[in-house]
């Protein structure tokens, strides 16, 4: 009986021991497999850095780290009793680094980065501390952009034009070059480079096209270690070098911002010739005004020297017209004041646009009708004065005539 219940038990042991050990053994023969090429990616992307174990064996429950060759910053992604520790990450991979934990139990540890950086380039470890597993894994990081060109001006000596070609957002920094429609390669200027902020390249360069050059000029950006290229074509007219020939210059430029800037300059000059014509009239009339002034004075002081009660009575009608008429003179002035203002605003805003422009024509239409307003009254006022002083004159024959009569 005894023998009958030990053998059951001696078997089972058996079948566990046999399976550690072959546990082990796949253990001990597992590799860390990573990849053999440098895996290119693009500013901006989300790419993997492929790592697993062959055979597959379960990693879930052991340590794994992530490395770059770099100590600064060292550790990218550590897993550590089946879960991540956020602390020993370096801050600049905070939010950009994960495992696939579902594919832990089948060995695969790649490693996903997200939103990948001119600065995440270089060499990554992936590791297994308790197999003592190494793989690497290098990162190459490019941006590229298609070049932009541009005709900058005239070469008289050549008789040629100048182009310009710029491209913007490249990393690593890479090399331009001009070429003709047969593909050769143009003698240019040096090619300026600038690195941004935010460590992408801009890169500039111009050439001069002659008559003796084809007409289909091309302009190539090309970065090899990320195999990256890009170009842009333009066409460069025969008119462009006949004109030069001829002239030395450009053909006239079509583009309507100048045709603008010449429309706005005819019409502030438009409008500073009104202004000093409604600034003349102005004082055409402010010396008319004068003139009345001192035709009252002269006939106040004629009226001081009657005592009748009549005359007095005119007088005081007189006084009254008189502050009318100093009340319009003020209104005048008022009117000066805002031409003045109209003007020191022209003055401030010559460049301003058609908007302010047409304004200023509008305040200066209507300072013209209350010009006019203001010389209507004053003929008016005149003639009412006319009026009054032939009232005054038969006043004066009258009391002549009753004086003799006395």
């Amino acid at each position: 009986m005894n023998r009958l219940s030990i053998g059951p038990q001696l078997r089972t042991t058996s079948v566990l021991v046999v399976h550690l050990l072959l546990i082990n053994l796949n253990r001990g023969l597992s590799k860390l497999i990573g990849s053999s090429q440098p895996i290119v990616a693009t500013v901006g992307d989300d790419i993997i850095l492929p790592c697993h174990l062959e055979p597959a064996v379960d990693v879930a429950a052991m340590t794994l780290e992530w490395t770059t060759s770099d100590p600064d910053p060292r550790f990218v992604f550590v897993w550590r009793a089946a879960r991540e520790l956020v602390l020993s990450k370096h801050p600049s991979y905070k939010g950009r680094t994960s495992l696939f934990t579902d594919e832990l139990k089948q060995g695969n540890i790649s490693l996903k980065l997200s939103e990948v950086k001119p600065a995440d380039e270089g060499k990554y470890q992936c590791f297994i501390p308790k197999l003592n597993e190494t793989s690497f894994v290098e990162l190459l990081v490019g941006a590229a952009a298609s070049p932009v060109i541009s005709l900058t001006g005239i070469d008289g000596d050549k008789d040629g034009v100048v182009l310009q070609c710029e491209s913007k957002g490249w990393y690593p920094e890479p090399e331009l070059l001009w070429l003709d429609a047969e593909g050769k390669i143009l003698s240019a200027g040096p090619t300026e480079t600038v690195r941004g902020p935010d460590d992408l390249y801009t890169v500039s360069s111009r050439v001069t096209v002659e008559k003796r050059h084809s007409n289909n000029i091309t302009c190539r950006v090309q970065q090899r270690n990320i195999n990256q290229t890009r170009e842009t074509q333009i066409h460069v007219p025969d008119d462009f070098f006949q004109f030069n020939i001829q002239s030395g210059s450009p053909p006239p430029s079509t583009s309507s911002p100048a045709v603008t800037v010449g429309l706005a300059v005819s019409l502030v000059v438009c409008i500073v010739f009104i202004l000093l014509l409604v600034f003349f009239l102005w004082k055409k009339n402010m010396i008319k005004l004068k003139k009345c002034q001192w035709g009252e004075n002269d006939h106040a002081a004629k009226k001081n020297f009657s005592k009748s009660k009549t005359e007095e009575q005119i007088s005081i009608k007189e006084e009254r017209e008189g502050e009318q008429l100093m009340r319009k003179v003020e209104k005048i002035k008022h009117i000066k004041e805002k031409q003045a203002e109209v003007q020191q605003l022209q003055e401030e805003r010559m460049e301003t646009n058609n908007t302010e422009v047409n304004q200023l024509k509008t305040d200066v239409q209507k300072l013209k009708e209350e010009k006019q307003r203001s010389e209507d009254q004053r003929q008016k006022l005149e003639k009412e004065l006319e009026t009054k002083k032939q009232e005054v004159h038969d006043l004066l024959r009258v009391s002549l005539v009753l004086h003799v009569c006395l």
